[in-house]
């Protein structure tokens, strides 16, 4: 009876909580609302949670049983739906359903699909002109649904027209609609804004609907007029003289102006883009009929001026003369040129009268001569004669050729090094004429050796001269610079180049040394700290900085040429030896520097095996692990009353061995070190054996058999004391008889 009674105590309470759970039980859909609108392209998540039941099992599905076309993430008592990217397979009544045990919730929610993703475009038929029609466009690309799309214009505050578009689509798919208005803009147009504003009724509520619009500002063009021209000083010149003429035009936008000369055939010759048109030094040829032209986007207006040129007595002037010095392989050009002479008559000519080797051009007043390349046969006097009428001119000039095309080279035999002679060479190639030719080396400001050199009657060719100059470098010429200079002085000519100079500073060479690595702050951090690691080196060159991470094989890698080589975000990876090189030509030097990243712990795991909720009986391992390297301090605790008990552990993990109910309780682990701590909890649950009547202990066992032992021998014991008080003694063999 005491048996019964116990299991219809523990049944009964087994339902008390199963009233409990779906009493407390509901479940919640994440956004609230039981619809949301969800744009074709960005990404939509729906989470359904559920609250009062510790392990529920949760499902998607749409009120019609199509395909989800999304993404089911579940977790714990949450489940996530993420449609990415939303389309229009998306748009369904979605179900969550969740089952808690006996107990089966859902909850739904709509999803309605629209597509609002740019801003109208506004065009325009043709540039905007005053009194003249033009259509103005606005649309609305990939819209959806468009039966609820409102299209307002809008010039200025002044609605222009409004349209909706109230036809239903025949199918699911994003469209561009747009309305077309057409006006004749007016000078009150002019900086006036057109607006396109589009309103998606999306919400069946009073939620304010989607707008986008666009603007934009309204150029109203007004063809050029009233063209006109100012002269300066007057419409009739002679030769030699400036005229200045302006043009002005009315328009808008302002008119471009372009300033042309009409040609014998009619056509026009642009000659500038400004408004004002200044000719100088004017000759016959000039005169003519000048076009003045203003235009923009929407036309054009011309006004003409006519101008007369007189003719002046002629001059001839002969350039670049009278002398000139002309490069060996160049071109030289010779011009004659002639003012006041409509139509002059041009001769070339030697003074001694041999070959030009040139070619002679003619063109108008202005007659050349070109000599290229030059050579050493275009040595001479060369006269320009000018025919104008019966009147004849003549200039002279001449022409002298040399060679210096080129800076001096210098040359080392060696590489400079502190006690070791080398020979300075300094060359100066392809020079004529050579016996002109100076050459000086300096060191800084002393002067080391100077050289000319005679004439050679024999032939007239490019040369290269040189000088040479052994000496032994000391450190102390470090710095130093070398200074070879070339002079090629021809008469009192002026040319381009009577004198160049190259210059090499002097280096001597220094194996690198006293090479140091500065860390700052420190090489042992914390992870995500910064460091910098400055390496120097002396030497001369200066030696160039190689940063190399030392690999477990010993060998280098190279990460960095900078001298500082610098970590903004310090990983734990990041550690180990860093090795800085200093290099140049002589040698090389090393330093290396061990940088140590502390990481604080983190991943730590705490876990119950074989189960947190566990039998009376059982038992249980409490482990706790932590992924650091290098490893951290574990400390497992029970939470007690009073505060935490530090648990005895090997290696991280508790045994607790046939665990009892008072064993149940909240488990933490803390991991720590020099750099920082982390705690994780697990609550234990130990429950008690369930009764069965089947179920039969040892130790009842024991109990019984000694039962039915003790029992009897207590009964004898009684019956024959009893005996023997009544006869005042007792006897073995008669009590087997009496038995």
């Amino acid at each position: 009876m005491l048996r019964k009674m116990f299991v219809i105590f523990g049944a009964s309470d087994v339902l008390w909580m199963v009233f409990a759970v779906s009493q407390a039980s509901q479940i919640d859909i994440f956004p609230s609302e039981s619809k949301i609108f969800a744009q074709i392209g960005d990404s939509v998540s729906l989470t359904c949670s559920t609250t009062g039941c510790e392990s529920p099992s949760l499902s998607w599905r749409t009120q019609i049983d199509s395909p989800l076309n999304g993404k089911v993430k579940t977790e714990g008592t949450t489940s996530m739906l993420i449609m990415d990217p939303v389309s229009f397979k998306d748009e369904h009544q979605y179900l969550c359903t969740a089952i808690c045990k006996d107990k089966k919730l859902e909850k739904a929610i709509r999803v309605e699909i629209y597509s609002f993703s740019k801003d109208p475009e506004i065009h325009l038929s043709s540039p905007p002109e005053v009194g003249k029609p033009v259509t103005v466009t606005c649309s609305v690309p990939d819209v959806y649904p468009f039966e609820r799309l409102e299209i307002e214009l809008l010039k200025g505050n002044r609605p222009m027209k409004v349209q909706d578009f109230l036809e239903p689509s025949e199918k699911k798919a994003q469209e561009t609609k747009s309305l077309d208005v057409t006006f004749s803009p007016t000078d009150e147009d002019i900086g006036t804004a057109l607006v396109c504003q589009a309103t998606l009724h999306i919400y069946d509520d009073d939620s304010p609907p989607k707008v986008r619009k666009t603007t934009k500002e309204l150029e109203v063009y007004i063809s050029p007029k009233d063209t006109a021209i100012s002269v300066n000083p007057s419409t009739r010149l002679q030769e030699g003289d400036s005229v200045t003429m302006t043009c002005t035009s009315a328009g808008l936008p302002a008119p471009r102006i372009l300033w042309s000369k009409k040609l014998d055939n009619g056509n026009l010759q642009l000659l500038s883009e400004n408004a004002t048109l200044t000719l100088i030094s004017m000759r016959a040829e000039d005169s003519g009929i000048y076009v003045c032209e203003g235009n923009n986007p929407v036309g054009k207006d011309r006004k003409e001026v006519k101008l007369i040129v007189q003719e002046k007595n002629f001059t001839v002037e002969i350039s670049p003369g009278p002398q000139i010095a002309a490069q060996v392989g160049d071109s030289v050009v010779l011009t004659c040129d002639v003012r006041d002479c409509e139509s002059p008559s041009f001769s070339w000519r030697t003074l001694i009268d041999s070959p030009l080797n040139g070619n002679v051009r003619n063109e108008g007043s202005k007659s050349t001569l070109t000599l290229s390349p030059v050579s050493f046969e275009n040595e001479h006097f060369y006269l320009c004669t000018v025919m104008c009428g019966q009147k004849k001119l003549e200039k002279r000039i001449q022409v002298k050729p040399y060679s210096f095309p080129s800076d001096p080279e210098i040359e080392m035999s060696g590489p400079l090094v502190s006690g070791n002679p080398v020979t300075v060479s300094c060359k100066v190639p392809n020079v004529y004429p050579s016996d002109r030719l100076e050459i000086e080396l300096f060191k800084g400001e002393s002067i080391m050796m100077n050289k000319t050199f005679s004439k050679d009657l024999s032939k007239k060719a490019l040369e290269t001269k040189s000088l040479e100059k052994t000496f032994i470098p000391t450190t102390e010429d470090t710095g130093n610079v070398l200074v070879c200079l070339a002079r090629l002085p021809i008469d009192e000519m002026e040319f381009e180049l009577k004198q160049r100079q190259s210059t090499q500073t002097l280096y001597v060479n220094v194996a690198p040394r006293d090479t140091t690595i500065l860390v700052s702050p420190s090489s042992i951090l914390e992870e995500g700290s910064s460091v910098n690691m400055t390496c120097s080196s002396n030497g001369l060159p200066a030696p160039k900085i190689l940063w190399s991470r030392q690999l477990s094989n010993g060998d280098l890698q190279p990460i960095s040429e900078n001298a500082t080589l610098s970590f903004m975000s310090t990983k734990m990876e990041d550690s180990g030896i860093y090795v800085c090189e200093g290099i140049n030509q002589v040698g090389t030097s090393r330093k290396e520097v061990n940088l140590i990243i502390q990481v604080a712990p983190k991943d730590i795991q705490l876990t119950a095996f074989p189960s947190e909720s566990v039998k009376e009986g059982d038992t249980v391992i409490i482990s706790c692990t932590c992924g650091n390297v290098p490893p951290t301090l574990i400390i497992l605790k029970k939470k007690a009353e009073t505060g935490y008990t530090v648990l005895k552990s090997t290696g991280g993990a508790y045994t607790i061995h046939r665990a009892q109910l008072e064993d149940a309780g909240v488990y933490q682990c803390e991991s720590k070190n020099e750099v920082g701590s982390q705690l994780r909890s697990l609550t234990l649950d130990v429950k008690g054996r369930e009764s069965n009547k089947d179920y039969f202990s040892p130790e009842l066992l024991v109990l019984y058999c000694a039962s039915s032992l003790i029992i009897p021998a207590i009964g004898m014991i009684i019956y024959f004391a009893r005996r023997a008080n009544m006869t005042g003694s007792y006897s073995l063999v008669e009590a087997q008889k009496v038995c």
